[in-house]
């Protein structure tokens, strides 16, 4: 028995329900929400205690890709000859494979609520790319094998190594045939580095 909660089950943060709360202001405010309506779902977002009684909140407002929570139905990843991605507010599983043939999928992890605290991506790039963003404090480790492939993770906002990574691990097992799989972690904006000197 599978006693681990899906991503509907993932306990809510104040910064989730504050997402759903300014989606609902804007339904309301262009009216696609009466004011009763709005006033009722504003409240059952404050006490919502899982993403899943948030998501549901605005489901009949945006389309998948502008909801402020985004519950993916699919485990899995595949683009053949197409594109994917996902980011935002999105629950990333603990595994789940993700498949390039011909085309490049990316996962932008900086908003993503890891199911675990080690996620394991089972990443199969042929002739396509898989690019991983992440957020610094994030461990990767990327093993696997390669043909004519590229793998490379940008050591930038990594934890030291023998230091013990703050918010978790991600996991990359790669198949690469004339792919590429990489995972970048994105300077900061030199504005909030500049900020961070001053107020720390």
């Amino acid at each position: 028995m599978n006693l681990r909660p899906g991503p509907h089950d993932l306990r809510a943060s104040d910064a989730d329900r504050d997402l759903v709360i300014s989606l609902l202001s804007e339904a309301a405010g262009d009216g696609r929400l009466t004011l009763s309506e709005h006033a009722e779902r504003s409240e059952r977002a404050l006490a919502a205690r899982t993403l899943g009684e948030l998501a549901v909140l605005t489901s009949d407002l945006a389309l998948p890709s502008g909801q402020p929570i985004k519950l993916y139905p699919r485990r899995a990843v595949t683009a053949i000859a197409s594109k994917e991605r996902r980011e935002g507010r999105w629950v990333v599983p603990d595994t789940f494979p993700v498949t390039a043939i011909g085309g490049d999928v990316v996962l932008d992890l900086r908003d993503a609520v890891l199911a675990s605290q080690r996620v394991i991506i089972y990443a199969t790039a042929i002739g396509g790319q898989i690019k991983l963003i992440v957020p610094p404090g994030i461990a990767v480790e990327m093993a696997g094998r390669s043909f004519l492939g590229v793998r490379s993770v940008s050591k930038r906002g990594q934890p030291r190594p023998g230091a013990t990574p703050a918010k978790g691990v991600i996991e990359v097992r790669t198949l690469a045939v004339g792919g590429v799989v990489k995972a970048i972690t994105p300077r900061r904006p030199r504005w909030r580095r500049a900020r961070g000197r001053l107020t720390g």
